[in-house]
Parts: structure tokens; sequence; C-alpha cells
């Protein structure tokens, strides 16, 4: 009683696609494998980004040092 056979399983599933359909079924599983494909190209595209670099800065007095 405690688990649920192959066949509980089944009927969940017909009264799922008679309630839902299987055109919304289909919507649902493609929106859900769009965020998920959008989710891991967040976290990888963070990862790949170049990190902000600052232009270099010339030290006037570095430079005037060296000159002498």
């Amino acid at each position: 009683m405690g688990s649920m056979s192959i066949w509980h399983w089944l009927i969940v599933l017909v009264v799922v696609m008679l309630v839902f359909g299987t055109k919304k079924l289909g919507n649902i599983g493609s929106d859900i494998g769009k965020a998920v494909k959008g989710f891991k190209d967040g976290v990888r595209g963070e990862e790949d980004k170049p990190a902000a670099t600052t232009p270099p800065t010339i030290d006037v007095d570095a430079k005037e040092k060296n000159k002498l």
C-alpha cells in the first residue's frame, strides 16, 4: 500500500492527460525546457564573461624618475 505500482502511475498519467490535454502538456514541457536552457546559459555566461578591465594608467612620477 505504501508504494505505487506501474498501474497506479499509468492511471494518474491518463487522468492528467484528460484534464490538461496533450497539447497543453506539450507546451508546458517545451516551456520548462526553454527555461532550463536559459538558466544554464545564464550561469555559463557569467563564468565565461571576461573580467572588466580598466585602461592602464600612466604614472607620470615613475616616468619622470626613469628619465633621470
